[in-house]
């Protein structure tokens, strides 16, 4: 009897809404990143100033480290990220925006939203 062969790698979703009351610190502390990284060319300096600078999304966007959220877990390395963010209507009261439902929704009516309960709950569904 052998045992099945379990990957290594963990895809973790995060979901945030954020509200932003003060546009012009988030744009502010974006064109300073811009400005400080010395990695960017001033071909690509230029660009990336301008679509800050005309929307806080993409200001958020850029100051959001998927790097630094995961870089002091012990025993993991970050091997691939991608994010994005967009304007969006939120109303906190909208069944749409209630996590408990999509909670039972992607891990089934017996999850409780007890650390640990994820991969079984997953596992449970077929592996989805």
């Amino acid at each position: 009897m052998s045992t099945p062969e379990t990957s290594r790698f963990v895809r973790l979703r995060v979901d945030l809404v954020l509200e932003v009351d003060d546009v012009a610190a988030v744009t502010g502390a974006a064109l300073a990143r811009i400005a400080d990284d010395d990695d960017l060319s001033a071909e690509e300096r230029t660009p990336a100033q301008g679509a800050v600078a005309a929307d806080a999304a993409e200001a958020l966007a850029y100051l959001v480290d998927p790097f630094g959220l995961v870089g002091d877990v012990p025993g993991v390395e970050l091997q691939q990220a991608s994010w994005s963010s967009e304007r969006i209507d939120y109303d906190p009261d909208a069944p749409e925006w209630d996590l408990d439902e999509e909670g039972e929704e992607f891990y089934g009516d017996g999850f409780d939203g007890v650390p640990g309960d994820e991969a079984d709950a997953v596992s449970d569904e077929g592996g989805k």
